[in-house]
């Protein structure tokens, strides 16, 4: 994934309160774990269908993974094609907004590797210390 990118940031600058709710309500989204994991496997793997999705990240229930992507869909993440076939055959795959959004948080994935042996090392003394 490319790094996100740079944008100057104004800590005095009046704050949107739609841009304020927008990032709250992402911040809330992608921490759950399962947007990440599976904006992750669509960004490796492309289009999917619900049965790879749900092969590809571990744990997850059915309904969690519909939740999740009819979330993503709702906020312009990714796209469902639902093909007119019998079974039912249904695709997602990121837009662009999607891609975007797993770019920025690449930089998630670079700082857990730069501070691997520290944030271990931390944990390990204050597990120690009970």
């Amino acid at each position: 994934m490319p790094a996100p990118e740079k944008i100057a940031y104004d800590p005095d600058a009046p704050v949107d309160p739609r841009v304020e709710a927008l990032v709250t309500e992402l911040i809330g989204r992608v921490a759950d774990k399962w947007t990440l994991l599976v904006l992750e496997e669509l960004e490796d793997h492309g289009t999917c269908r619900f049965t790879e999705l749900s092969r590809l990240v571990p744990g997850i229930s059915q309904k969690m993974l519909t939740q999740t992507l009819r979330a993503m869909e709702r906020d312009g993440l990714l796209v469902r094609t639902v093909y007119p076939v019998i079974p039912p055959k249904v695709e997602y795959c990121l837009t662009g907004l999607g891609r975007s959004l797993g770019a920025a948080f690449c930089g998630v994935w670079q700082w857990a590797e730069a501070n691997l042996d520290q944030v271990e090392g931390a944990r390990a003394v204050f597990d120690t210390r009970g």
